[in-house]
């Protein structure tokens, strides 16, 4: 059954990121607070990227004349 294998798969690399990050030894509101402020560091920094990098990247080109 693939959907079994795929939830097979996603709790098995869930415990991992547990086991890893030592978070089993955590409350579970302690769990979740945790969680909530990665999530929201990994937005962020994802929507800096995706607003600020292409500007770099032009700044670069057009320094190395590249781009003009």
């Amino acid at each position: 059954m693939p959907l079994g294998d795929c939830w097979k798969n996603l709790s098995w690399f869930y415990y991992q990121y547990l086991l890893v990050t030592a978070l089993y030894m955590l409350e579970p509101w302690e769990r979740t607070v945790f969680n909530s402020l990665l999530i929201s560091v990994l937005g962020m920094a994802v929507y800096t990227g995706y607003v600020f990098m292409p500007q770099h990247i032009m700044a670069i080109l057009h320094y190395f004349e590249v781009v003009q």
